[in-house]
């Protein structure tokens, strides 16, 4: 029996995890997080980003180049 992609996918991300998604670099994840263009929440000390937050960015760099 397969598991759904759905039910594995992670309700949050990592810093490093989103960078992997968006194939850049953990450091320019947390330069889009200061400059406001991708959205986190705080857990803690550390920082979270959804998986919907980082599709909302790849909209948004597409409808800019476009």
């Amino acid at each position: 029996m397969t598991v759904p992609a759905a039910a594995t996918r992670p309700v949050l991300l990592t810093a490093e995890e989103a960078a992997e998604m968006l194939r850049i670099g953990r450091s320019t994840v947390y330069q889009l997080l200061a400059n406001k263009e991708l959205v986190s929440i705080k857990i803690g000390r550390s920082r979270r980003i959804r998986p919907a937050d980082v599709e909302a960015y790849i909209e948004r760099q597409v409808a800019n180049a476009a």
